[in-house]
């Protein structure tokens, strides 16, 4: 599960150079609504791959269980906070004694929570993401972006036109799946 956290602006304002020349637009009236379209293609494209493209801190709520939980969201690159969620009430921060997290060579966290207190449901606090902004951004990626932020641009919400399938073809090699 990717987090609902928007990717921040300036972590991607460096797209619009590309996506212009790609469009062949010269002038920065458009830039606004450009860098919107490139949010929502990361976005699609965090969801294609299965992992957050842009780092940023995200929340994740879990059941809390005394065995090893993997986190949905990946890469993981630092687990910050571990809150309890009651059925009732409000959330409180578990005590470091409480719980165990870990980081694997994959950038998968994972939580097991041994002493819950009154809490049903843990929500995990982290930075995750595969890069810092655009520029550190793998090249397939920034490509897959680019084109898809002009099909989007090109074609709005026409239902009729399927996305590039250039831009499958760009993250494919980026996608991780799970078995359950």
């Amino acid at each position: 599960m990717i987090g609902a956290a928007p990717i921040p602006p300036g972590a991607i304002a460096a797209a619009i150079d590309p996506i212009r020349a790609y469009l062949r637009i010269d002038h920065d009236g458009d830039d606004a609504a450009l860098l919107a379209l490139a949010a929502t293609a990361i976005r699609l494209g965090e969801g294609f791959c299965g992992q957050v493209l842009i780092a940023r801190t995200l929340d994740e709520v879990v059941p809390v269980a005394r065995e090893w939980r993997r986190l949905a969201t990946t890469p993981v690159r630092a687990i910050v906070g571990v809150a309890g969620l009651p059925a009732e009430g409000a959330a409180f921060p578990l005590p470091v004694g409480a719980y165990a997290i870990d980081i694997d060579a994959n950038g998968d966290g994972w939580l097991r929570v041994t002493a819950p207190g009154t809490a049903g449901r843990a929500r995990v606090t982290m930075d995750a993401g595969m890069a810092a902004d655009w520029a550190t951004l793998a090249e397939p990626i920034r490509q897959g972006v680019v084109r898809l932020v002009a099909h989007l641009h090109l074609h709005g919400d026409d239902g009729d036109s399927a996305p590039p399938a250039a831009v499958a073809a760009l993250w494919r090699p980026f996608r991780r799946m799970r078995l359950r």
